[in-house]
């Protein structure tokens, strides 16, 4: 990740305490994650969640809890650990591990679906018409199936030889004993019982437990696929930011470096077309800054002085001079990639409960195909028809698509929202939305721009308008206050080149004052008539009061200029409201959503801004606590509800809300207290947030579902000898390979919901 020191193992290993990430190794289903995750928990004071699909397991370590110990806790139970990185060098290391993975697991099923298919058809030919077995046809059929039950089956041998050196048993275990056994008794049936069963129409053949391999190895293929492209995705996110950066230092002089050796606080150049190096403020220059690549917005964004930056953004027309706020893991890159991690380990309960089936789950088929076999060989059947029934139970039962139901689902959704600017920080965010029926929106800074801007003039009579917003100009633009710094900015895109003020005095809460051009300007609030002890202020004219009183009702922010005594023109500044933030109002409404502006600013102001974005309900004045008090009332009357909000004194509601959604151009504090992030600056993306959160929970759902019913009703079939071993493996790969599939459409559903949002 941009900024982000490497890490060396040593120095990792001897950490004791906090969370830690780690990169798991040998997992092959989701009784493994279920079996690493049992390990880690065994240990006094450690929290562990593993999952399967990211391979990934986040532990909350003790004080004197070090990480070797915990590394060493899963290579007993017969895994590999370490410690997750965001090094460039290691993270492409474990790329091309998996990689390899695919590509091996590729040619196995290659070679595999070549082989079965000529044998497949060859059994078939030879049980309908076994006057036509040729000399050595067994001998023949055995070269075909050899290489597919021993190379490219051997990856589940391995598997199941290493935790059974650890007494534990996973799907591994299920998938090597059923494809031994149906080998052997393939072999014994054709060699030994001399085709009595081909002419019974009863017996096994070796097509079994190849198609067995065939099929398994295309969902264990799908799977791995899978997972490459979705961490392809992942790491092109973490991998957007500049790996190079132009420091400068206090002479002016440049120097090339490495982003990792870039600290808080120094200077560094962008030039047009580079990629800001890390999250700063803007010192000196201007430029169009592209934030696609983190916000998703398609226009660029004038930045000069003051102007905050993102890393990983590029500037386009200028070049800048930026300090640097925030290096590394802690940019806002950096935050939204652990939200992404911490989301994508997060477990709901009901996967909690479907990993600890998933751990008991293969003993109790062993122990079922056994008795499967008992009691057909107890009832008079013949040793063929009792083994067929029998393998099939260990074949079919597989529970992947168990542990695969949660994270497959996260893990898309994940990278879905991250596209359009959407963050999970857990799994409680999507749970929140399917009861969700009530939103309170904050308005500054969320509803609104949070900054204010001169939206309107009126000149007396016989002044011209350019003339008043230029002396207005040249005096608030010696001020810090917001008002000033919006008379100003207008002052100088629409006029240009301001005057030079003189004497400058500015009075707290009541205005300021300056000599310009030789006279004496006073700029302030509408009741001012020069308390401050500036020139005589005369009243303002009825015709100038009447608009200023009609601002006032729509929560515009009125400012008189006086020039010597005299009123010469009023302006009105407000806090602009969001251009999306209407569209965004509908979209909540037609998910069926209340929605409500809650605010500390005043209830004429606040109603003005609602009245303007479709919000009948109002709640002004209203301090941190307050809005507390406000989401807790609505809890209490059996409300679920979502609050939008971005400063520090929107943490504690977001904290307390159902849902809390912070937008990322908020505060830290903000983000941390909330569930889910939205970094683009267009509201619109709260309501596809919540769409896609609500279409994540019924994907997972469906996906727990069809798991749980699968398993269920596919054991006593098998059970009862109505599924052939054959396609018994074929369903049990299906079965994986349709809740990756399943998962893989909340990227269409995505792709929907932002076209929805625009």
């Amino acid at each position: 990740m941009p900024g982000a020191a490497s890490t060396s193992p040593a120095t990792s290993a001897s950490r004791a305490a906090g969370e830690v990430t780690l990169a798991l190794g040998g997992m092959t289903c989701g009784a493994c994650a279920a079996r690493v995750e049992r390990a880690l928990n065994g240990i006094d004071g450690v929290m562990a969640q593993v999952n399967y699909a990211t391979e990934r397991a986040s532990v909350s370590l003790p004080a004197g809890v070090g990480i070797q110990r915990v590394i060493d806790e899963v290579a007993s139970a017969g895994y590999t650990a370490e410690l997750a990185s965001d090094d460039p060098q290691r993270v492409a290391a474990a790329a091309a591990e998996l990689d390899q993975r695919v590509r091996s697991l590729r040619r196995r099923f290659f070679v595999a679906s070549v082989l079965f298919m000529p044998l497949c058809d060859l059994s078939i030919f030879l049980s309908i018409y076994p006057t036509l077995r040729f000399a050595g046809w067994r001998w023949f059929m055995v070269a075909l199936a050899a290489p597919v039950v021993t190379w490219a089956a051997s990856p589940f041998y391995r598997a199941a030889l290493r935790n059974a050196r650890h007494r534990a048993t996973t799907m591994d275990t299920l998938v090597s004993l059923g494809i031994v056994a149906a080998t052997g008794w393939s072999v014994y049936s054709m060699f030994f019982l001399l085709g009595v069963g081909h002419r019974a129409g009863g017996g096994i053949y070796l097509d079994v437990p190849a198609g067995v391999t065939t099929f398994l190895l295309a969902g264990r293929y799908f799977e791995a696929w899978s997972r490459m492209r979705s961490g392809n995705a992942l790491r092109a996110l973490a991998e957007v930011g500049a790996r190079d950066v132009t420091v400068v230092d206090g002479a002016g002089r440049e120097a090339r470096r490495p982003i990792a050796d870039l600290g808080v606080g120094e200077q560094f150049v962008v030039h047009p077309g580079e990629r800001v190096a890390t999250d700063g403020e803007v010192v000196a220059g201007r430029s169009a800054i592209d934030r696609s690549v983190m916000t998703g917005e398609s226009e660029p964004v004038e930045v000069g002085p003051g102007d905050s930056v993102l890393g990983a953004t590029v500037s386009l027309t200028g070049r800048v001079v930026v300090r640097a706020t925030k290096v590394g893991r802690e940019t806002q890159l950096g935050q939204m990639m652990r939200l992404v991690e911490r989301a994508q380990n997060e477990k709901a309960q009901v996967q909690r409960l479907a990993d600890r089936i998933s751990s008991v789950f293969v003993p109790a088929v062993i122990v079922i195909a056994a008795g499967t076999l008992a009691a057909w060989l107890l009832t008079g059947s013949s040793a063929t028809a009792a083994v067929s029934p029998a393998l099939s139970v260990l074949i079919i039962a597989c529970p992947c698509a168990l542990g695969l139901a949660t994270p497959a689902a996260l893990f898309v959704a994940s990278l879905t929202g991250a596209r359009a600017g959407i963050f999970f920080k857990g799994y409680g965010a999507l749970e929140a939305s399917r009861h969700l029926d009530t939103v309170v929106l904050d308005k500054t800074g969320t509803v609104t721009e949070g900054r204010m801007v001169l939206v309107d003039l009126e000149a007396a009579s016989g002044t011209e308008q350019d003339d008043v917003l230029r002396w207005a100009g040249a005096v608030e633009r010696a001020s810090e206050h917001p008002v000033a710094r919006a008379v100003s900015a207008a002052a100088e895109h629409w006029v240009g080149e301001l005057p030079g003020a003189e004497a400058f005095v500015a009075v707290p809460g009541v205005g300021v004052r300056a000599r310009v051009e030789g006279h004496e300007v006073h700029v302030g609030r509408a009741d001012d008539s020069g308390a401050d002890g500036g020139a005589e202020g005369g009243a303002v004219p009825d015709a100038l009061a009447s608009r200023c009183r009609e601002w006032e009702r729509t929560g515009r922010t009125v400012v008189v200029v006086r020039r010597d005594g005299a009123v010469i023109g009023v302006l009105a500044v407000a806090d602009q409201i969001r251009p999306s933030a209407a569209a965004a109002v509908r979209a909540l409404h037609a998910l069926g959503l209340r929605c409500l502006l809650v605010t500390g600013d005043n209830e004429s102001t606040a109603r003005a801004v609602a009245a303007t974005i479709g919000i009948d309900e109002v709640v002004a004045g209203a301090l941190p606590a307050e809005k507390v008090a406000v989401i807790q009332r609505l809890q209490g009357a059996g409300r679920c509800v979502a609050m939008v909000g971005d400063g520090v004194n929107d943490a504690p509601a977001l904290a307390t809300a159902d849902l809390g959604l912070a937008v990322g151009s908020g505060t830290d504090v903000a983000i941390n207290a909330a569930d889910l992030i939205i970094v683009r600056d267009d509201l619109r993306v709260a309501a596809t947030a919540i769409g896609l959160a609500r279409r994540t929970l019924r994907t997972i759902r469906g996906n727990l579902v069809w798991a749980f019913l699968y398993n269920l009703a596919a054991i006593p079939i098998a059970a009862a000898g109505l599924l052939n071993p054959l396609i018994a493996g074929g369903a049990m790969a299906l079965s994986s390979s349709f809740v990756v599939w399943n998962s893989s459409r909340l990227r269409r559903a995505g792709t929907t919901l932002e076209r929805g949002s625009s």
